[in-house]
């Protein structure tokens, strides 16, 4: 594509040495630049891309997207703010790729990965290809592998480049994608046209970085704020955002509410959990219907409530969506059932309210004769206000917790350890043991828990990596305690 063709569209300040140059690629990392690329000079929060604008250029750099003229004779564009308009030029130079497809976005703290999961397969069972973006990478089917997108939501090359891949290349028509509040932030989705927008919830997460729940809003609220007319939003009713989610979204657009607490379109009562699933009645349109699923949780019930709703805005019959949750067995790292005695579940839990939500649902499985554990860390460089708070609830639902290490990064163990341990009322040994290495913390559980027990490691979920201050290791949290328990694995 020709650089006049590309930034035909851009709201751009000035245009210095410009040509009208061959471009055949984006590129903001500098190692990876390649003849032909534009190079797109990102101001982060740690460097800035203008400084690496001469090792592009060494590498074959066509253009540069610049927030200041640099002493190149490389034509350059110079805007505003690149981070926003490199979306631009990424939906531009693929053609705009989610024209003319159904594109869902999930947002919320908690949720987001296995609300896709669960609209995917609706959209299956209803005999419709979709593929789905988000935490555990990309995936075209239920049925694939994933493919690695490095970010929960990519950066706007790359997910513009996988929207067109498939779409084109494997023909799928509806495309159900997790949204974080980073990405909307910094604009990773823009130029994309969203047919639905989901809310799961909204609680205290990534302070470190919107350092408000305010501005964590309005990040999030970017997303409903893009859909038009005749699309959809399925927003929780039993959140405390409800209201001002709801207030964002333009006329025309057709929205749906689902709760258990509050007046909403879709509801659910009667709700029963076992160490088999959960069992309730969802209400919707006025008629009943009995679901029987093998996820567990109240957590599993609302998100299996803002699929449905999903499923209804697009037109698809309740019994058809109701037969493909049915049949899900759960989804990687979540509340994921890793050994039966004791009963270990590994989930990914990182937040106060994803910790309580997962530990009250354990609570409802736990025998009368058996003890609720929980091992659980906070992670580093991120939000410290959630890390005593988190303490305080694993305190107020366990009868014994294991506190560790989750990905410390840059920061020290014992500290974020402190910090924890500052919202336990006490710290009484036979309740409360602290281990800094993740590996032994697991290890431990063999010696404190007994066959009635259960068991939540909480935080890594899925991840199979520990991020320490100087490099990164493999560790699985399932792997480690399917050692641990071996001869009781599933």
């Amino acid at each position: 594509m020709k650089l006049d063709e590309l930034i035909e569209y851009l709201d751009y300040k000035d245009l210095v040495n410009f040509k009208g140059v061959e471009i055949t690629g984006i590129s903001y990392n500098s190692q990876t630049t390649k003849p032909g690329d534009i190079f797109v000079c990102l101001a982060g929060e740690h460097t800035d891309g203008h400084k690496f604008a001469q090792q592009a250029i060494d590498n074959g750099a066509a253009a540069l997207l610049v927030e200041r003229p640099l002493n190149y004779k490389t034509p350059q564009i110079v805007v505003n703010n690149t981070r926003h308009k490199i979306a631009d030029i990424a939906d531009r130079f693929y053609s705009r790729p989610s024209m003319g497809i159904n594109l869902l976005g999930i947002t919320g703290t908690n949720g987001k990965t296995t609300v896709t999961h669960l609209i995917q397969k609706i959209l299956e069972e209803n005999n419709e290809k979709c593929a789905l973006i988000g935490t555990l990478g990309y995936k075209l089917s239920s049925m694939s592998e994933y493919r690695d997108a490095k970010h929960t939501t990519p950066q706007a090359p790359e997910l513009q480049a996988i929207l067109r891949m498939i779409k084109d290349v494997e023909k799928i028509d509806n495309i159900v994608m997790e949204v974080s509040s980073h990405a909307l932030e910094q604009n990773r989705v823009g130029g994309c046209r969203f047919n639905g927008a989901i809310l799961t919830n909204l609680t205290q997460d990534h302070l470190d970085y919107h350092v408000t729940m305010d501005n964590y809003f309005e990040a999030k609220a970017i997303l409903f704020k893009t859909l038009g007319e005749n699309d959809f939003a399925v927003i929780n009713a039993d959140d405390a955002y409800t209201q001002r989610f709801s207030d964002v979204v333009s006329e025309g657009v057709r929205k749906f509410t689902y709760g258990i607490k509050n007046a909403a379109d879709i509801t659910a009562r009667d709700i029963k959990f076992s160490a088999n699933g959960a069992e309730f009645t969802l209400c919707a349109a006025a008629q009943d219907y009995r679901v029987n699923l093998h996820m567990n949780g109240m957590f599993s019930v609302y998100n299996v409530l803002a699929a449905v709703s999903a499923a209804i805005a697009m037109g698809i019959d309740i019994q058809v969506a109701l037969k493909a949750l049915e049949n899900v067995k759960g989804v990687a790292g979540r509340f994921e059932v890793v050994v039966k005695k004791p009963l270990v579940i590994v989930d990914y839990a990182h937040t106060p309210d994803g910790l309580e939500n997962v530990l009250k649902s354990a609570r409802e499985i736990t025998p009368d004769a058996g003890k609720l554990i929980c091992l659980f860390g906070c992670g580093g460089d991120r939000d410290a206000t959630k890390r005593p708070k988190m303490g305080a609830i694993a305190e107020a639902l366990c009868d014994r917790i294991v506190i560790t290490s989750d990905n410390p990064r840059s920061e020290d163990p014992a500290q974020i350890i402190t910090d924890i341990i500052s919202g336990l009322k006490s710290v009484n040994a036979e309740k409360v043991t602290v281990e800094p290495d993740r590996g032994k913390a697991v290890g431990l559980l063999k010696n404190i828990t007994n066959n009635n027990d259960v068991v939540i490691i909480a935080g890594k979920g899925h991840e199979d990596y520990q991020i320490l201050k100087d490099r990164t290791i493999h560790f699985d949290d399932r792997e480690e305690a399917r050692k641990v328990f071996e001869g009781s694995v599933i």
